[in-house]
C-alpha cells in the first residue's frame, strides 16, 4: 500500500524517468490507488509510463470510471490489448458502464474467443452468479491420469483465473468432479483423475444471486465455486477475490439503504452524484413527515395547554427511532448473512419483544422521572401516560423492526430497502397519535388540571 511520504514524492518527481521507475516497481493495486487519487489530466499520462505487464494488471485494478477516461485518452491499440487481457468478468464489470458505441467496437476488436466469453457473461442478469463468474478456469476430462492432468496445466492453463481447483466434465461438459491441486501434486502420475476427484461437488446455477454465492462459499470456506448452466454444464467459476466485492457491494448498499443513500454513492463522488442520490429519499421522507406533522395538527390546543408535552414529544420521536433502527439494522444483517430467514421471524420476534420488555421498563421509568422533573406540580399526571407511552412505543419499535425486513424476505424483495428514516417516521406517527390521544381523552374525561 502506497504510505503518504511515498505519494507526495511521486507527485513532487519532475524527472519522468525517475516517476516511470517507481510506478513499475510498486505493487499493481498501490499503483492503481496512485493513479485514481491523482487529477483527471494527469493520470493518463502516469499510465502511460507504465510498462506493458504492469498496465495491464494496474488496469483492472483502477474504478470504472476512471477505466472509461483512460479508454478515451489512449490510442485505440492500445485499449484493445488492455481490455484484451482482463479478465472477463471485469471486462463485463467495464462495459456495463461504457456508452453502446464503445462496447460495439471495442467487440469487434476482440478475439473471438475472448468476445464470445464476454457476450457469455453480459447475457446473465445483473446480481447473479452468471454476471461475476469468469470463463478462464482448468478443466479436465475423466479419462487423464494425474500426469497428464498436470501436464495439461502447464501447457494451457497459465492465463487461468485460478489453478487450485480443476474441474472434471464429462464429454457434454457437464460437471462430475472437482479434484485440488494439492491431491494433484501428492498423486502418482499413473493415477487417473476419477480415481482421486471428489463427487461431492459445491456449485452454484448462473441465476444464483450473488449474496448467495458469497454465503455458500463462506459456509464451505472455498477459495472458488463453480457456476454451471440449467444442463449441469460447467460454464464458469467464482473466486474468493470476487466474493470480497460482493460482500463490500452488499453491505455498502444495505448501509446506504439503511440511511436513506440511494445509488453507488462513495465518499468521493461529484457533488452532482450525491444530490442525486439522496433528493429522492429525502423528499421522500419529506412527504412521511408532512403525514406525521399532519396527525399532531389536531392537537395544537392540547400542546398549548400543556405546554410540557413539547419538551417530552422530542424524546419519544428520537427514543422509539433508535429503539427501532437498533431492531431493523440487526434483522437485517442477519439476512444478509445468512443468519436467519423468514423461518426463524417468531424466533426472532420473541427474542425481541422479550429484550423490548426489559429496555421498556427502564425506558418507561427514566421517561416517567423526567416528566416529573419538567412538569409542572399541576401537570404531573402527565407523567404516568408518557411513561406508559413511552413502554408501548418501544414494544412496537422492536416488532417493526424485526417483521418489516422479514416480510420483504419473504416477498423476494430486498430487506434493505426498509430505511431508518421510514422506520422512524412511521414510529413517531404511532407514538404521537397515542400519546397525544390519551392525553386528549385525561383531560375531556377526567377534566385533569393544567
Amino acid at each position: 500500500m502506497l504510505t503518504q511520504d511515498v505519494r507526495i514524492a511521486l507527485m513532487d518527481v519532475a524527472d519522468l524517468n525517475q516517476l516511470k521507475w517507481d510506478l513499475n516497481r510498486l505493487q499493481p493495486v498501490d499503483v492503481g490507488e496512485y493513479i485514481t487519487q491523482l487529477p483527471e489530466k494527469q493520470r493518463a499520462i502516469a499510465f502511460r509510463l507504465l510498462n506493458k505487464n504492469q498496465a495491464i494488471d494496474v488496469f483492472e485494478y483502477l474504478p470504472t470510471e476512471v477505466q472509461e477516461e483512460l479508454i478515451n485518452s489512449l490510442h485505440d491499440a492500445q485499449v484493445v490489448q488492455l481490455v484484451e487481457e482482463m479478465s472477463p468478468d471485469e471486462r463485463a464489470e467495464l462495459f456495463d458502464e461504457l456508452p453502446a458505441g464503445v462496447i460495439k467496437r471495442l467487440l469487434r476488436e476482440l478475439s473471438p474467443e475472448q468476445r464470445q466469453a464476454t457476450a457469455t457473461i453480459l447475457g446473465y442478469p445483473e446480481g447473479t452468479a452468471g454476471r461475476v463468474m469468469t470463463t478462464e478456469y482448468v478443466r479436465l476430462r475423466q479419462g487423464l491420469t494425474v500426469g497428464e492432468a498436470l501436464s495439461k496445466i502447464r501447457r494451457q492453463d497459465e492465463d487461468k483465473e485460478t489453478i487450485y481447483y480443476a474441474y472434471v466434465t464429462d464429454d457434454n461438459r457437464k460437471l462430475v468432479r472437482v479434484v485440488s491441486l494439492r491431491q494433484l501434486l501428492f498423486t502418482f502420475p499413473d493415477v487417473l483423475i476419477r480415481d482421486i476427484a471428489s463427487d461431492r461437488v459445491v456449485k452454484v446455477r448462473t441465476d444464483t444471486p450473488q449474496e448467495e454465492v458469497a454465503q455458500i462459499m463462506k459456509r464451505y470456506d472455498l477459495i472458488a465455486i463453480p457456476v454451471v448452466d440449467r444442463e449441469e454444464r460447467l460454464v464458469g467459476i467464482i473466486t474468493i477475490d470476487d466474493v470480497v466485492d460482493i460482500l463490500e457491494e452488499e453491505a455498502t448498499e444495505d448501509i446506504q439503504k439503511l440511511a436513506g443513500v440511494s445509488g453507488d454513492e462513495a465518499a468521493l463522488s461529484s457533488p452532482l452524484r450525491t444530490i442525486c442520490n439522496r433528493l429522492p429519499w429525502l423528499l421522500g421522507i419529506m412527504a412521511l413527515y408532512i403525514g406525521a406533522a399532519s396527525a399532531i395538527a389536531p392537537f395544537q390546543s392540547i400542546i398549548a395547554a400543556v405546554p410540557v408535552l413539547a419538551v417530552i414529544m422530542p424524546i419519544f420521536s428520537n427514543t422509539g427511532g433508535t429503539v427501532g433502527i437498533q431492531a431493523l439494522t440487526v434483522t437485517i444483517r442477519g439476512l444478509g448473512i445468512g443468519e436467519v430467514t423468514p423461518k426463524d421471524t417468531m424466533k426472532i420476534l420473541r427474542k425481541e419483544i422479550f429484550a423490548g420488555l426489559g429496555t421498556a421498563v427502564v425506558l418507561a421509568m427514566t421517561m416517567f422521572a423526567l416528566s416529573l422533573i419538567w412538569a409542572k406540580p399541576q401537570e404531573r399526571w402527565v407523567a404516568v401516560i408518557a411513561g406508559t407511552v413511552m413502554a408501548t412505543n418501544t414494544i412496537v419499535a422492536v416488532t417493526l423492526g424485526t417483521l418489516l425486513p422479514m416480510g420483504l424476505k419473504r416477498l423476494k424483495l430486498d430487506p434493505a430497502l426498509v430505511s431508518g428514516p421510514l422506520v422512524t417516521t412511521m414510529l413517531d406517527t404511532i407514538g404521537f397519535l397515542t400519546f397525544l390521544t390519551l392525553i386528549s381523552t385525561a383531560l375531556n374525561v377526567f377534566h385533569l388540571p393544567v
